[in-house]
């Protein structure tokens, strides 16, 4: 069983042959009806590396499969560009937006991409001009491994007009005066579409390492903006899961817009007053309040989260300074002040211009 172009490689058999269908879930159901015969699954390479083994095996005991891994495409792309794959970054994107190489488009880096079809290589050659890296240069192969291998070296930016063929990938050397999405917390705050409502990059810098996001974490980010701070947290670790919680639809519109754009589609957004938005989300880690701050709140999350979730919470007027001092009375942590200020024109000289200081509790639950 597998996709009819694996099946034409093996000529004349015995055995009976059934064609893997389109879309890939409709195979599953055909396959797992064979159950108690002796089936092979073909499949490109390296089936647990962006491929179909863990969607197969994962309703399989371990004594029903075993895997028989060929080079991945990653593996022959690199074997053919001289690529060191421990320092080349490999992503596939059969099902995933190009938005996702957002944040690592920065001049220098490689990357292996893995495409959905011959199309998306446009897609992909306008996506990188358009972010300003159309001077990446970028090595598109076709059916790597097989009789009909192609290889074509080109810049993003003056793709041929042509058609490329599946199964594919393409390779990038990144390069352009694009804008880079570092890898510190704190980034730029042009990168993020907002209206004003944004913890800024100093001060996002200094909550997200309170934060302090690890592995396979989940933020709840109530109050949530233009969502920097979930994105940022998203950002730090592929593995990292994020809730943003915002009442104001335009806003949750917008932070939904700023997450697509940045490459973490994975951020769920939630349209609501927090607590009661609050309730049927998958328990967090870490929470982060940068809107909505009062009392009902912050007793809704100390009376309903376990113990050892981090939670960190900033305040700008002196209501809400007053009711995190409270707080930090009652339940300890740590409270920071901090005070900002920049400098500005002032006439032919320059002055420091103050912006509101913000009062940040972070306690552990």
């Amino acid at each position: 069983m597998g996709p009819p172009r694996h099946l034409a490689l093996l000529g004349d058999l015995d055995a009976e042959t059934v064609a893997w269908p389109v879309p890939f879930a409709d195979g599953l159901a055909t396959l797992f009806g064979m159950r108690g015969r002796s089936v092979a699954v073909l499949a490109s390479g390296d089936p647990f590396w962006f491929g179909a083994g863990s969607v197969i095996t994962r309703d399989l005991s371990p004594g029903e499969w075993r895997a028989l891994p060929g080079p991945s495409t990653f593996s022959l792309a690199a074997a053919r560009l001289g690529w060191p794959l421990e320092r080349t970054l490999c992503v596939g994107l059969h099902a995933a937006p190009l938005s996702r190489l957002r944040p690592h488009l920065a001049p220098g880096t490689r990357l292996i991409v893995l495409l959905r079809d011959g199309g998306a290589v446009g897609d992909l050659a306008s996506y990188l001009a358009e972010t300003g890296f159309g001077a990446t240069a970028m090595t598109v192969l076709e059916s790597l491994g097989g009789p009909r291998e192609v290889r074509t070296d080109v810049r993003a930016d003056a793709l041929p007009a042509r058609d490329f063929g599946h199964p594919l990938c393409a390779a990038l050397a990144v390069a352009g005066d694009g804008a880079v999405v570092t890898a510190a917390s704190g980034r730029a705050d042009s990168l993020f579409d907002s209206d004003g409502q944004m913890t800024k990059r100093a001060m996002r810098a200094l909550t997200l390492s309170t934060l302090s996001p690890r592995p396979f974490e989940r933020l709840w980010d109530i109050g949530g903006g233009s969502g920097s701070i979930a994105i940022e947290w998203l950002l730090s670790h592929p593995t990292t899961e994020a809730v943003s919680v915002e009442v104001r639809a335009d806003r949750a519109e917008r932070i939904r817009g700023n997450a697509d754009r940045l490459g973490v589609d994975r951020l769920e957004v939630v349209t609501g007053a927090a607590p009661a938005a609050l309730d049927g989300l998958a328990t967090p880690d870490a929470v982060f309040i940068g809107g909505g701050l009062s009392e009902a709140l912050l007793e809704h999350l100390a009376s309903t989260l376990a113990p050892g979730i981090r939670l960190v919470a900033n305040a700008v007027t002196l209501e809400s300074e007053a009711l995190l001092a409270a707080w930090q009375d009652r339940r300890g942590g740590e409270l920071l002040r901090a005070a900002l200020s920049r400098s500005r024109p002032m006439g032919p000289k320059r002055a420091w211009e103050a912006a509101y200081p913000v009062v940040q509790w972070s306690v552990t639950l």
